[in-house]
């Protein structure tokens, strides 16, 4: 993804509208300098979301002041205690905390292990012609595998692209996050053995075994407990802050932007 450098920010006027909280214009200077904040493929997505943060700082602020807090000099700390204030946000509750835990079960796994080994037949993502060679290829060294008509360790070491190859193919143990995407989606499903079927991923085509498996087990629920209390309640605060923000933003008024709120906090 290309991303627009700062020095990129700058744009025509009167290219987008102008933007209003209340009686308040936020100046297209400041908002060409919160751009470097918010990098985007693309110029007006990273206007709107500067502009967007700007506007809902400044909603904020005037806030602040009508609850008498202009004494607080720092923005930041007179911001958190408009919040600290403003938004009612329950701690979740043991129930809740169990019923996300039992609706969820998968989310509190430990990691599923896998002994893998491989035969990887390199070809270049845009070798067509390569691609489809060593895809011929892998089909005849699987099916010879298949039969029991070669061994899995001998293969690898005469035909494998991978530095594996010295270990008659074997990776070692692998979980989540430790491989590629299209290789580790297909190998995580497998069960123990040769699998029949090639997977194809950018590097070529591969030949895969499963020497053992040991899938993940769920935790206990007392073990998981904190994660799920500080994910719910921030969860909860998300949802609160993006509904104090359209109150605010109707008894104010806004104009220029849309302050439709993404699931991630905008006030750090």
């Amino acid at each position: 993804m290309q991303l627009i450098p700062v020095g990129d920010a700058e744009k025509p006027r009167n290219q987008f509208p102008p933007v209003y909280v209340g009686e308040t214009l936020i100046g297209e200077d400041d908002i060409a300098r919160e751009m470097q904040h918010h990098p985007a493929e693309e110029v007006a997505e990273a206007w709107h979301d500067a502009a967007r943060s700007l506007v809902i700082r400044e909603l904020l602020l005037q806030q602040a002041s009508r609850l008498k807090l202009d004494d607080i000099a720092d923005e930041e700390d007179r911001i958190a205690r408009v919040l600290e204030l403003e938004l009612n946000v329950p701690d979740p509750t043991e129930q809740d905390c169990e019923r996300f835990y039992n609706a969820n079960p998968a989310r509190f796994c430990s990691p599923t292990l896998m002994a893998v080994s491989h035969i990887l037949l390199a070809a270049a993502p845009d070798d067509v012609q390569e691609r489809i060679r060593q895809e011929e290829a892998g089909q005849q060294l699987l099916s010879s595998l298949i039969d029991g008509r070669s061994q899995f360790a001998e293969l690898a070491k005469q035909y494998s692209a991978c530095e594996s190859r010295h270990q008659g193919g074997s990776l070692g143990q692998i979980s989540k996050g430790q491989t590629v995407e299209e290789f580790e989606r297909p190998v995580l499903s497998l069960e123990e053995g040769l699998n029949p079927e090639l997977i194809e991923t950018r590097y070529g085509w591969h030949i895969v075994r499963v020497d053992q498996r040991i899938d993940g087990q769920q935790l206990p629920y007392e073990h998981v407990k904190p994660q799920i209390r500080q994910y719910l309640s921030e969860s909860v605060t998300r949802r609160a802050f993006r509904q104090y923000l359209q109150v605010l933003a109707a008894e104010t008024g806004v104009e220029g932007v849309d302050l439709e709120l993404p699931d991630s906090p905008l006030m750090q």
